[in-house]
């Protein structure tokens, strides 16, 4: 029997900025807006949706204001609670990418899973921290320490990965030795700075690794940091490295599709990704 996924990506702009609100009205004008979408998944039965990269702020990261530090909470948390009753509201897994305060000074870039029950599964938190162009996440993030966790949610395998972690390969190889048959690249990234790559990159990890990835990107400018024209282009890629669905530059949007995890088994059958691998020949290639 063919194992048939409905997924979700949810990519939106910003309802409110700096200068329009406290940060906590900030943040909880996201989350209305990102509310009906979710209702609207839910209605569509979307089996798995993931949301974009810190998806109830904005990409502060331009700046570098010690102020967006209050907008981190713990996870699991108030957001993700919050999330926990959609997803136990619609029978549906959801990947919520948030700003996550461990402890006091220990903050990090991080997305929990839900599972379709509401049941907290867990979380992953962003590995590769950019500090060039405009991107000052060390300021803000430290570098994750859990490593590449796969969770086994009511439908599928799911790992993440957090946008400028897909520009490198060893972590996605790790999520799939671990067995992950989606992986959900949730992402704020700009024209001018990976455009060209944002459509390469992903279709050859899940070439390179045998599973399907979700890539999500916010839209519009996001003032008063003005880093450029975030460009959407939400997208998902299958194992053969086809883009089968593919969201707008420019437009808040649900994109749903469906695929069959099936054709995982087909493609490793085929090409043998994890039988054929040689690592007692690649050395040491972690060395600092």
């Amino acid at each position: 029997m063919a194992r048939i996924v409905k997924s979700g990506l949810i990519q939106l702009s910003l309802a409110k900025t700096e200068g329009e609100g406290t940060i906590p009205e900030i943040m909880e004008a996201m989350v209305q807006k990102h509310i009906p979408y979710i209702e609207e998944a839910g209605k569509q039965g979307v089996q798995i949706l993931c949301f974009q990269e810190i998806f109830n702020t904005p990409y502060f990261c331009p700046g570098q204001d010690s102020a967006w530090y209050a907008s981190a909470e713990s996870v699991p948390g108030p957001t993700t609670e919050r999330m926990q009753v959609y997803a136990k509201k619609y029978d549906m897994v959801i990947v919520v990418p948030v700003y996550e305060k461990d402890q006091a000074g220990v903050l990090y870039n991080t997305a929990a899973v839900i599972d379709a029950d509401g049941t907290y599964l867990g979380k992953y938190r962003k590995n590769h921290i950019p500090q060039t162009g405009g991107f000052w996440e060390k300021f803000f993030f430290k570098p994750g320490n859990l490593g590449y966790p796969v969770f086994q949610t009511k439908y599928a395998k799911v790992g993440v990965y957090i946008c400028y972690d897909r520009h490198f390969p060893d972590g996605a190889r790790c999520l799939g030795l671990n067995g992950a048959e989606i992986v959900y690249n949730p992402s704020a990234t700009t024209v001018g700075q990976s455009q060209n790559l944002w459509k390469l990159e992903q279709p050859a990890h899940a070439v390179a690794n045998g599973y399907f990835m979700g890539c999500i990107n916010r839209v519009g400018i996001e003032k008063p940091w003005n880093l450029g024209r975030f460009y959407g282009t939400s997208y998902f890629v299958n194992p053969l490295g086809e883009i089968f669905a593919t969201a707008s530059e420019d437009k808040d949007e649900l994109l749903v599709a469906e695929f069959d995890l099936d054709l995982i088994e087909q493609i490793r059958s085929k090409w043998q990704f994890y039988r054929d691998r040689r690592p007692e020949t690649y050395g040491e290639i972690t060395a600092p």
